[in-house]
Order: C-alpha cells, then structure tokens, then sequence
C-alpha cells in the first residue's frame, strides 16, 4: 500500500500516458486488465465517468470479473481532464482505439504490463524515494485503505471498488482498523514518553529492574 505522498511522488517521476495510467489505477481502483482494456468509447466526458466493459489479460480479451466489475467508474474532473489531454496527445485517438495503445504494434494492441512494471513504474518509484515493492494491485489495494483511512461508508467503498460482495471491503476495512487502533495507541505511549525517540528501551529498563536485574 502506497501513502498518498509516496502516490503524489511516483506521479511526479512518471510521464503523459504512464502517468495517467497509474493516476486512474489509484484515483478508481480499476483492476489492471480493466485499466488496459480501455477504450476512448468507454469514456464519457460529459457525465465524468467510465464503462469497464471488458478485460484483457496475456492479450485475450474477455469479460469482466463479476457484473459488479461492470458497473460504470466515475471520474473526478482532475482525472478527467487529464485523460482528455491525453487524448488531443495521443495518434490513437478513435472510439475503438486502446486508450493506453502501444505504439511499438501500431497500436493494435494496449501495452505489456509487466514491461510497464520493470521498466517504467517501478524504476520511477525509486527515483520518487519510494522503496516498497510495486504491483498493479497495489494502486488498487492503496485506493481502498484510503478510502477506509478517510472514514468513508463501507458500502459508498464496495460501490467504488465494485466488490461483488461487502464480504472483501469488510476485510480490508477490518484490516485498516487494525492499523488506526495500533497507530492511536501508539500516540498515547508518545505522549507518556514525550522525551524519548525510542519507547522501546524505558520500557526495557522498566522490565529489567522488575526481573531484579
């Protein structure tokens, strides 16, 4: 999972299409083989929102995971605008042509992703500073902890995540809460030891004179 400052950073390092490919990833929680499945005529600009319509996955197009993944995306305006630019950019630019369309096959086909992954997003991460190990689903599983960070309803969650089920926005929404409960005691051992940089070692010391030692 990516802070939204590791995210503002990665997008910082990351040009025109790469950049917008990983801005949607994590600003919609679109799946990878939905995100490159993409077409202009899946895009609605007036109405700010998108239609995942299909998948492709090893260049085989198919259908979405669940009718759930079917349900339209909606674009916040930043995003949009972004995607609009890169369509008065782009040769490929027609209602059937692949949004993300890899010019090295005329854009036949959309691009590799794992060829994305090693040679674009990942050596951009480290250029950001930003050393976690980066997969496709981790601007998705980012997306989603956001949300849940933010206190936003489980089911608007789910909605945007297009879970079939509450069933995996609940546990990721558990597993947050693990985090934020961990997190808020530890800001209360902060403020016992304001003094200390590591609480760790008073509490040690405390144990030791327990034990006699």
């Amino acid at each position: 999972m990516l802070e939204p400052q590791e995210i503002r950073s990665l997008l910082q390092q990351l040009k025109s299409s790469f950049r917008l490919m990983v801005l949607l990833a994590v600003t919609t929680g679109l799946r990878r083989s939905e995100l490159l499945a993409l077409k202009w005529s899946d895009v609605d600009f007036s109405n700010m929102r998108l239609d995942v319509l299909r998948s492709i996955y090893m260049r085989h197009i198919g259908d979405c995971k669940t009718e759930a993944s079917r349900k339209p995306v909606p674009l916040d305006e930043r995003v949009a605008a972004d995607l609009w630019m890169w369509k008065e950019t782009t040769r490929y630019r027609q209602p059937d042509d692949w949004i993300f369309a890899s010019p090295r096959h005329q854009g036949k086909y959309p691009f590799w992703p794992d060829a994305l992954l090693q040679k674009i997003i990942r050596p951009a991460a480290l250029r950001a500073g930003v050393n976690k190990k980066i997969g496709w689903h981790t601007f998705r599983h980012s997306f989603s902890t956001i949300l849940i960070a933010n206190g936003e309803n489980v089911k608007v969650v789910q909605e945007l995540m297009r879970h079939a089920s509450s069933r995996c926005t609940l546990e990721v929404y558990s597993q947050v809460r693990i985090v934020a409960k961990r997190q808020a005691q530890q800001r209360v051992v902060e403020m016992i030891f304001p003094e200390e940089t590591d609480v760790r070692e008073p509490l040690l010391a405390c144990g030791s004179q327990i034990d006699g030692r």
